[in-house]
């Protein structure tokens, strides 16, 4: 499986499918499906039944998309990035936009 270099709270743009343009947060990363879940993208619409907590009827919730149809934004430019590695002077290792070469976290 290889490695995902989209974690939770990165900032993405989605490049194919319906709702291809739009930017969003990752909600949450499910590194073992290889999918991400993005603020706002990819609504589905949920009949749900009414609980104690909850009130019942249609909910829209973010389904997930594949990792393979999102990327990175980037800093600098606010375009779609491609992801790299590289290792500071203090030997610690960071994740930069290929792009601009912006340090992403």
């Amino acid at each position: 499986m290889a490695k995902m270099k989209i974690k939770k709270g990165d900032n993405v743009i989605v490049l194919t499918g319906r709702d291809k343009g739009k930017t969003g947060t990752v909600i949450k990363a499910l590194p073992t499906e290889s999918r991400v879940i993005v603020q706002g993208v990819n609504l589905a619409k949920r009949h749900t039944r009414q609980t104690a907590q909850e009130r019942g009827g249609i909910i829209e919730k973010e389904a997930s998309i594949h990792v393979s149809n999102v990327a990175h934004v980037d800093p600098k430019e606010s375009k779609s990035t491609r992801v790299g590695y590289k290792t500071l002077d203090d030997k610690s290792k960071v994740r930069i936009a290929r792009r601009s070469g912006e340090v992403i976290d």
